[in-house]
């Protein structure tokens, strides 16, 4: 019996994930490809061999996701694994209908085929979208668990932009572990927010042997946090799973992959950002959750904004820095930064696009919605230097960084400028305190 052959759509995260777990020793496929998306500069470059596994001693290249479908047909594919997320059904049927009128099978995989099971309990963190603010409710639970005296290690949804076999297996626990791993901008926003607060965390390519590691950390670990991506349902099996909505975009939470298929699982969600959302908004919201997943319990949230320095921001004409994939493929039309300017007295909003150096320029030609932001893009030197360079040319008073880390840190920032920092804030009950409470009562945790 002929092998299958296969080709896994991806943006070098839940493609490599859904090879590892459902492909890799499976001698009934033979996966011949992986098409790239969403994620610059992996076009060219192979899954290596070393984490491939035996059936591929050359390893697995990586093409560009619009030459799909000649490849389909140059490599008589049978079928094509859609393998990444934050993407609007009509952009999922679009997909299909190429792969369908190429003569190939559509292929979603589920949680069955590719959820691993942990020893330890597990908390699953994820979004209906990106830039809900997944990210500060995963800190949130980390220091209401930290607080009870439990050792928390948090894995991240894979961000391996770099030498995958060097990736395979990453643990972050000071700040200088970013350094040592050439983390870009986009894996330093994720991932120095837990170091600051003294929690590890784990990341990389191979997501059972990431999660072993975390298991045997030597700092010890008595949970499991998972920090999902995009708004991907978890790599894991999960014993608690917390979804996050936002109000901003009200009616998202059911018109995107998979993004649903987060709400419909969850135990929990989190309604984050009431304090900045309309009524209207927040009440679409409550109704979709309500129909679709009525069992869920309801936690209120805002996303509570600080300023290191209100001074830099007040009566000045500023630029506002934002988290990149927020603004790009999660398609914000604004983030915390846009909140502060407003909130500290800005009298207006700079625009960048005149000023735009480099592959910046690509961005906005890719995402043109982007508007008068400047997303912190950061997938290698080349772009963080762009970045560096679009800030200083740009013609402002101040600039408000309004992105998960300490940018003036790693670019020579020329101008005066203050970071915004933003958490999460329950609003009632049911909260998370009580929530957790019960969590770790039920797993003997205390």
């Amino acid at each position: 019996m002929s092998r299958k052959r296969v080709i896994i759509m991806g943006a070098a995260g839940r493609d490599f994930h859904n090879f590892n777990t459902y492909y890799r020793g499976n001698e009934y496929y033979s996966v011949v490809a992986f098409t790239a998306t969403q994620i610059p500069d992996i076009v060219g470059r192979k899954y290596p061999a070393e984490l491939a596994g035996d059936l591929y001693p050359e390893g697995i290249p990586i093409y560009a996701q619009e030459d799909l479908p000649k490849l389909i047909k140059d490599l008589k594919v049978n079928d094509c694994v859609f393998s990444y997320s934050d993407v609007s059904y009509q952009h999922v049927m679009s997909v299909s209908a190429k792969v369908n009128a190429a003569g190939a099978t559509f292929v979603l995989l589920g949680p069955k085929g590719t959820q691993i099971k942990s020893t330890k309990p597990v908390i699953s963190v994820g979004a209906v979208r990106t830039g809900c603010g997944k990210s500060q409710t995963s800190r949130k639970i980390i220091e209401i668990m930290m607080a009870k005296g439990l050792k928390v290690v948090a894995i991240r949804h894979p961000m391996p932009y770099g030498d995958l076999v060097a990736q395979k297996v990453q643990r972050f626990a000071e700040l200088s572990d970013l350094e040592k791993h050439n983390c870009t901008v986009e894996e330093m926003e994720e991932y120095e927010p837990h170091v600051v607060r003294g929690n590890v965390i784990y990341a990389g390519v191979d997501y059972e042997a990431i999660l072993r590691a975390a298991e045997e950390d030597p700092d010890g670990c008595d949970v499991i946090l998972w920090d999902g991506g995009n708004n991907d349902f978890p790599f894991y099996k999960s014993d608690l799973h917390v979804t996050v909505v936002d109000p901003h975009r009200p009616g998202h939470e059911l018109t995107y992959y998979p993004g649903e298929v987060t709400l419909r699982i969850a135990d929990v969600v989190v309604i984050n950002k009431i304090d900045s959302a309309d009524a209207a908004g927040i009440q679409t919201v409550r109704k979709n959750i309500a129909a679709v997943n009525p069992g869920a319990i309801v936690v209120d949230g805002a996303s509570a904004i600080k300023v290191e320095d209100p001074s830099v921001i007040k009566g000045k004409k500023v630029l506002v820095v934002e988290d990149g994939p927020t603004l790009t493929h999660g398609e914000m039309k604004i983030g915390a930064g846009t909140v502060a300017a407003e909130k500290f007295g800005a009298t207006g909003l700079v625009d960048p696009r005149p000023y735009l150096v480099g592959r910046l320029s690509e961005t906005f030609e890719t995402y043109p919605e982007i508007g008068t932001l400047l997303p912190a893009m950061g997938y290698g030197e080349v772009m963080l230097k762009d970045l560096e360079a679009t800030i200083n040319n740009t013609e402002c008073d101040a600039v408000v960084i309004g992105t998960p880390i300490d940018l003036s840190r790693i670019i020579d920032i020329k101008k005066p400028n203050t970071r915004v920092y933003y958490d999460l804030q329950e609003i009632g009950a049911p909260n998370l305190e009580e929530i957790l409470t019960d969590f770790g009562k039920k797993y003997n945790l205390f």
